[in-house]
C-alpha cells in the first residue's frame, strides 16, 4: 500500500519560526528562550529554541546575541566564536552588561507574548 500524506498536519519549521520572531528584537533590547518557546508554543520550549540559536550562527540576519536566559545572563557566549563576542555586540546596541548579565533586564526585556499581542 502506498503511502498518502494528504491527511497529515502540515509540518512546522521550528527554527524558522524562531529566527522569524528574533528578528523582530528590537536594537538595544534582549528577550528570552523561554519567552520564544511561550509564544510559539513549542513543545521543547527554551531547549528547542537553544538548539535554533545555536543553529544560527552564521547567519548575519538572526540578532542572535538579543537571546539570553531568563535571567538575563549571557547563557549562549560560547557560541559566538569568541567569548566576548555576545557581549560586544549587545554593547555596540547600548545594552549593558556586567558580569555576563544584561544590566536593567527587566526594562531591556521584550517579550513577543506582550509586544506581538494582538
Amino acid at each position: 500500500m502506498a503511502k498518502t500524506t494528504e491527511n497529515l498536519p502540515e509540518q512546522r519549521d521550528y527554527f524558522a519560526e524562531v529566527y522569524e520572531i528574533v528578528r523582530l528584537v528590537p536594537v538595544g533590547r534582549v528577550t528570552t528562550y523561554g519567552a520564544i518557546a511561550r509564544y510559539l508554543s513549542l513543545r521543547a520550549g527554551a531547549r528547542m529554541v537553544g538548539w535554533a540559536m545555536s543553529a544560527s550562527h552564521g547567519q548575519l540576519d538572526v540578532p542572535a546575541q538579543r537571546v539570553v536566559n531568563s535571567s538575563g545572563i549571557l547563557s549562549g557566549k560560547n557560541f559566538f566564536g569568541h567569548p566576548m563576542r555576545m557581549q560586544e555586540l549587545l554593547e555596540a546596541e547600548g545594552v549593558a552588561i556586567q558580569d555576563d548579565r544584561v544590566v536593567d533586564f527587566k526594562t531591556r526585556l521584550w517579550d513577543p507574548s506582550t509586544e506581538l499581542a494582538v
